[in-house]
């Protein structure tokens, strides 16, 4: 875009830019403000759901009523399926799991919706993808204080996930892997998101004037007391991106400020007096010193994992878990550990609480006895 913005879109065989996904996906990246990586999810969903009509010899403007039949075809047919369809025999192994294929659903459905919207699909379309559902068969707890009637879309094809929580960093795995750093940059990326619960692409997309390491802030601009980092939604180059609308600050301990002092000295005679605004920069692989990108978090992770021989490899959301677990068991309140997340309610801190064993056991010692009665009884 003029702008410097960008987005991913959909070339048809023609190689000619497709002006409904096109305006979609403009849509989902500057009208709805999600990240560009969201953008490049949705135009690979619906370049499958376009292979899929054409395999079949569908307009994609009428193939809403055969969603049934495209989610059989996501489960089995591979990426770069050609050929015409071919029903899968017994036992095919899926291709694709449940969590994929809904995902996939969720961008072809808005496509759909919002071809319907500017008039290139018929509107009866969004009742073949949603039925209408009421209040009325929702429990009074769901259903909420509103004594009107209110009416929801639930979407006909959705294909059942199996619970998959994400378990938490434990405090014996993150010290592993700080041991296992061999440099002050990956020391610092790592306490950061164990010791302040960032997102892998809130951690790579901190600038310097993010971080506010001093005990007196006043001359930043900033009242906020002690050392303490801002998390702020911006785009980046580097294509972090933070899911928190709202920017949000997360006060850090004096582990934190002592890692990112060293980290300094370490860039500096590496880098001399660098440019670059980011916090966590390229040292030792190329382009130095331009900004580290989020999948460069998975590959430290991983690797710090291997090198600490843990016996699972540690995902970057873990450390937040970690993090979060951690809050909660130093007796913190549920809207504490929201505010320190960046959460826009307090139930969404909730599955970032995991209880130590040691917080239940004492859990159930401070319950106090019942008395013991004296005396006959019949």
């Amino acid at each position: 875009m003029p702008s410097g913005d960008c987005y991913w879109t959909v070339l048809d065989q023609q190689m000619q830019v497709m002006p409904a996904a096109d305006g979609f996906l403009r849509y989902v990246r500057f009208s709805k403000d999600r990240a560009e990586s969201t953008t490049e999810a949705y135009a690979r969903a619906i370049v499958l759901f376009l292979r899929w009509c054409a395999l079949l010899g569908l307009d994609w403007r009428s193939a809403a009523g055969h969603l049934g039949a495209f989610m059989l075809w996501l489960r089995h047919a591979p990426a770069s399926a050609t050929a015409g369809w071919v029903s899968p025999g017994p036992g095919a192994k899926p291709v694709r799991g449940p969590r994929r294929i809904n995902r996939i659903l969720i961008a072809v459905r808005g496509l759909l919706v919002f071809a319907a919207g500017t008039g290139d699909v018929p509107s009866s379309v969004v009742s073949q993808i949603y039925e209408i559902a009421d209040t009325r068969d929702l429990p009074p707890e769901a259903a909420g204080s509103d004594s009107g009637l209110n009416y929801r879309l639930r979407a006909r094809h959705r294909v059942k996930e199996p619970q998959s929580n994400v378990d938490r960093a434990s405090d014996e795995e993150a010290v592993a892997m700080l041991r296992a750093c061999c440099s002050a940059r990956d020391l610092f990326l790592i306490i950061v998101m164990a010791r302040a619960g960032l997102r892998r692409s809130q951690t790579v997309g901190l600038h310097r004037e993010d971080l506010h390491f001093l005990v007196d802030s006043s001359a930043l601009g900033c009242d906020f007391p002690g050392p303490h980092l801002h998390v702020v939604r911006r785009r980046n180059i580097n294509g972090a991106w933070s899911k928190s609308r709202d920017s949000h600050i997360v006060p850090v301990d004096r582990l934190v400020v002592q890692a990112h002092d060293q980290y300094v000295f370490e860039r500096r005679a590496l880098l001399g007096d660098d440019l670059s605004d980011f916090v966590f920069v390229n040292l030792f692989r190329e382009p130095i010193g331009s900004p580290m990108r989020p999948d460069a978090i998975n590959d430290l992770t991983t690797a710090l994992s291997k090198r600490a021989g843990l016996s699972r490899v540690i995902k970057p959301h873990m450390l937040r878990h970690c993090f979060g677990s951690n809050v909660a068991d130093a007796g913190c309140e549920l809207d504490v550990i929201q505010a320190l997340l960046g959460q826009r309610s307090p139930y969404s801190a909730k599955p970032y609480l995991h209880p130590s064993r040691q917080r239940l056991r004492d859990a159930v010692e401070r319950v106090g006895s019942p008395r013991l009665t004296t005396g006959a009884t019949r």
